[in-house]
């Protein structure tokens, strides 16, 4: 009987315990997947862009190439955290930032404190550190209404998959914010943020010409202030400094056409600065393995191993001056003079924040391997 007894007062004690009754079920809610940050007259305006369960759970239901609406909110304020706090003023829903894939600054923004639009976007508890960060030239409400291909929701896009995914030409990898915090805070180390823009023109449904969206260049920084944007063209010699770079072709001309074309992947950049009295000189040496994907003249492999080693060196030197130019450092020069010889770059940061000169560049050896002739038969000459 005093086993009933226990029984029957727990029986009672836990109905009159409360439950989840604040929680939201899921499909009841608004996901935010998509952040926008721009600065307009002094004030902030943060956009945010959701989609619904359906759309994100990836479901049986979901239909493939039916069209998928894009809700936007907007949010202004003195601060960038008021303007976060504004955009869900007028919703009807639940917003869960818990699915933020993406974080999109206007260029206003990033000639603003970097560190203080991380640091309210961070905070809040639901935003996870490894949003992907990227700057724009368009309006961000251009960007955040962009769809993919099949009518498929902007998550199927490259804004938030990795670009070498998506396509061998792109080179720009995309950045973490976590990363390029711990990139702004270490002396020495480069930062960019890629810019993403609109390609109007390269693809169609049926007659009617569909924007896509595509990475353009890239933002450089220091000390958490904007310094230069440089267009993806601009910047072709820095693939060679990405090693986690999928595939990237090289074509290697004849004249006024192409001999051929080959496909390269995870080049090895290895940097050696050399000290000379007062002057600092850097070594590059460059190894990479690739493969023939288009063969339009018959070319000896040897020749084709020396003209692809030319390219890739000309690439290297083209962006270096202009990087100098622009002072940025897409090759992370100023880093592995700080890690060799910290005190040398105490010495010579204390005077300029840019230490890199047009003749800082000394030599670059490029060494190159063919290692195969696609489906045709052939030999490789080692």
């Amino acid at each position: 009987m005093k086993a009933v007894r226990q029984l029957r007062a727990s029986l009672l004690m836990l109905g009159l315990l409360s439950g989840c009754t604040n929680m939201s079920d899921i499909q009841n809610m608004a996901y935010v997947t998509t952040l926008g940050v721009d600065y307009v007259n002094g004030r902030w305006v943060s956009y945010a862009q959701i989609h619904n369960f359906t759309s994100l759970a990836r479901t049986e239901q979901l239909e493939i190439g039916k069209a998928v609406p894009v809700w936007v909110g907007r949010g202004e304020g003195e601060s960038l955290t008021m303007a976060l706090a504004n955009t869900s003023t007028a919703s009807q829903m639940r917003l869960f930032w818990g699915h933020v894939h993406a974080v999109v600054l206007s260029e206003r923004v990033l000639r603003q404190d970097l560190a203080e639009v991380y640091a309210a976007i961070n905070r809040y508890r639901e935003v996870r550190y490894n949003v992907l960060i990227y700057g724009t030239k368009r309006k961000l409400t251009d960007i955040l209404i962009q769809k993919s291909l099949l009518n498929l929701p902007p998550l199927d896009s490259i804004m938030f998959t990795a670009t070498q995914t998506n396509s061998p030409r792109s080179f720009i990898l995309p950045s973490t914010g976590n990363r390029i915090i711990a990139n702004l805070n270490e002396p020495g180390a480069p930062v960019f943020i890629p810019s993403i823009d609109i390609e109007p023109g390269d693809w169609s449904e049926d007659k009617k010409s569909r924007p896509m969206f595509k990475i353009s260049g890239a933002y450089f920084f220091h000390n958490y202030k904007m310094r230069a944007w440089m267009s993806e063209e601009d910047l072709r010699g820095m693939r060679w400094a990405m090693k986690d770079l999928q595939e990237t072709p090289v074509r290697i001309p004849g004249g006024d056409s192409t001999d051929a074309v080959l496909m390269y992947s995870r080049p090895k950049l290895s940097i050696t600065p050399i000290v000379k009295g007062r002057e600092v000189y850097y070594d590059l040496r460059v190894h990479a393995d690739g493969y023939v994907i288009e063969l339009l003249e018959d070319v000896p492999l040897p020749r084709l191993k020396s003209e692809t080693a030319g390219v890739i060196q000309s690439e290297i030197e083209t962006t270096y001056r202009k990087a100098v130019a622009a002072k940025c450092d897409p090759f992370n020069l100023q880093e592995a003079l700080y890690r060799k010889y910290p005190h040398t770059f105490r010495r010579l940061s204390e005077k300029q924040d840019f230490i890199l000169k047009p003749d800082s560049l000394r030599n670059i050896q490029v060494e190159v391997q063919i290692t195969g002739l696609g489906k045709y038969k052939g030999r490789v000459v080692k």
